[in-house]
């Protein structure tokens, strides 16, 4: 069990004790601080790199799109999200990292420009705001054994190898970041290889929301809602493409889901004009607690200066925001669909989850009962509801 949680922005003694040693390292002249300079960060990927890594597989306007991204988000965290030592060293781990991953995926798409061309079969989307259900209703699904989804390890280290060591890496970063954060896994709880949202699919594009739940980066946020998003999934889809020639699976279809998603939903269509929709829905009353308690439990850990009062205003004003963008887009969508409250579950899985598989066209088999019914049963014992008890004091 964690440790009980007095207030939304509390957070860990080693948080401290990390900064402490930051300072004192840097203080010291024993490190430098680390650099949230883009173009430090292509220098120092590029000396593993040919500059070609940079385009393979992507068109001229994608590689354009990453570099400004980059370039944004970059001023934005060195600006706007007066960034502690820790987060400072977290902001630049986290961003060298998506550099040296585009340019390693880049490398792959030009040795192997055939896994751009796997066939896929149409996917599964799950969209819906933040704490609506988006998981429940994901991992249910995805416990058909028709269906295929993205472990965590291959979310968050998106370059396929052999041997594939990717779990144990995932394992290893599970586990520091329980040392930093011992809610984590009340907030978000998962394990290397199990089911989990295609967010670190988003993040390697630079898309907002991973980075914009843990730093104060208002001006990205703006920028990003007010950018055509189709780089980002076009840079998706080819990983999703990968990943499934990787391990083989493209044949079934995949369940995906990111509450991204609900920013963005035209450009994700437009990567995956055959995919089946389930659109998940909740009091936004219940909503805005649990992004307030994720959000501060992030930007407690990165900033010293983390504002309660601004993370509520910039929660309210996101789930409207996205609120309306999904509506406009299904406005306009004429694919297979279904609709699930958050309450509908309170009778148990198989109503819903019948109605669900009914509307996508999809039959509902004794083997897909069977997983489902497994699910459910795990699920009931998770850590989220520790997090519920949590944010509701």
């Amino acid at each position: 069990m964690p440790p009980p949680r007095p207030h939304l922005l509390a957070r860990s003694p080693n948080v401290d004790r990390l900064n402490g040693w930051l300072e004192t390292l840097w203080r010291k002249g024993y490190a430098p601080p680390p650099s949230l300079d883009p173009e430090e960060m292509w220098v120092k990927a590029l000396a593993k790199h040919d500059l070609a890594d940079e385009v393979g597989g992507r068109s001229a306007q994608d590689v354009a799109d990453f570099r400004e991204r980059l370039q944004r988000l970059c001023s934005a965290a060195r600006e706007e999200a007066r960034l502690n030592p820790l987060g400072r060293t977290m902001a630049h781990g986290q961003l060298q990292r998506v550099v040296f991953q585009r340019l390693q995926l880049g490398r792959l798409w030009r040795q192997r420009p055939d896994l751009l061309e796997t066939p896929l079969a149409p996917p599964i989307l799950v969209v819906g705001q933040q704490r609506s259900g988006t998981t429940r209703v994901h991992r249910l699904l995805a416990a058909d054994p028709a269906f295929v989804a993205t472990p965590f390890c291959d979310s968050w280290n998106p370059v396929p190898r052999r041997p594939d060591l990717r779990p144990f890496w995932s394992w290893l970063s599970l586990r520091l970041g329980q040392w930093i954060n011992p809610w984590l896994q009340t907030i978000h709880p998962t394990a290397p290889r199990q089911v989990d949202e295609e967010l670190g699919w988003l993040a390697a594009a630079l898309g907002a929301s991973t980075y914009e739940a843990q730093w104060h980066i208002p001006s990205y946020s703006a920028f990003s809602e007010g950018r055509d998003a189709g780089a980002l999934y076009r840079e998706f889809a080819r990983i999703l493409r990968t990943d499934a020639a990787f391990h083989g699976n493209a044949h079934r279809a995949r369940v995906m889901k990111v509450p991204e998603f609900t920013e963005n939903l035209p450009s994700l269509i437009a990567a995956f004009p055959e995919a089946r929709i389930v659109v998940t829905r909740r009091d936004e009353r219940e909503i805005g607690p649990s992004m307030v308690s994720m959000f501060a439990n992030q930007m407690a850990i990165q900033s010293d200066a983390a504002d309660l009062s601004w993370i509520e205003r910039e929660v309210a004003r996101k789930i409207a925001l996205r609120k309306a963008r999904v509506e406009s887009a299904l406005a306009d969508f004429s694919g297979p669909m279904a609709v699930v409250d958050f309450t509908a579950f309170d009778d148990g899985w198989e109503p819903v989850m019948s109605r669900v598989y009914s509307e996508l066209g999809i039959p509902l088999s004794k083997e897909a009962r069977i997983g489902i019914e497994i699910e459910s049963t795990r699920s009931q014992k998770g850590a989220h509801r520790v997090h519920s008890r949590q944010y509701a004091r």
